[in-house]
């Protein structure tokens, strides 16, 4: 079994040290592809929304909770509400939805 896991973590860092370096040894010149650019802008927003929302989703005590709040953030950025009153006010929907509910 211990020989496994060193397997396991050589294989690990091979594939981080690949997926690092190749970009770095294959793409010498400015992306010049408007496709590629903009799939490149938009990885780090996909990421933190993929890392995001499982967490707001299972933070609470019921999911149904959770899902709610999100769309009433949403609504309040979209309405242009400023981080601090979404984020008050979806942390308020989480609690009178737990307490109506549980």
């Amino acid at each position: 079994m211990e020989r496994n896991v060193y397997l396991y973590i050589l294989v690990m860092a091979a594939v981080t040290y690949v997926i690092r370096v190749l970009p770095l040894t294959l793409i010498r010149n400015q992306i010049n592809n408007t496709f590629v650019k903009s799939f490149l802008y938009y990885v780090p927003y996909v990421t933190l929304a993929v890392m995001t929302f499982p967490a707001i989703i299972n933070a609470t005590q019921i999911p149904a909770a959770g899902a709610i709040a999100l769309i009433v953030g949403i609504v309040l950025a979209w309405k242009g509400a400023s981080l601090f009153q979404v984020s008050i006010l979806s942390c308020v929907v989480v609690f009178m939805v737990e307490m109506f509910l549980v």
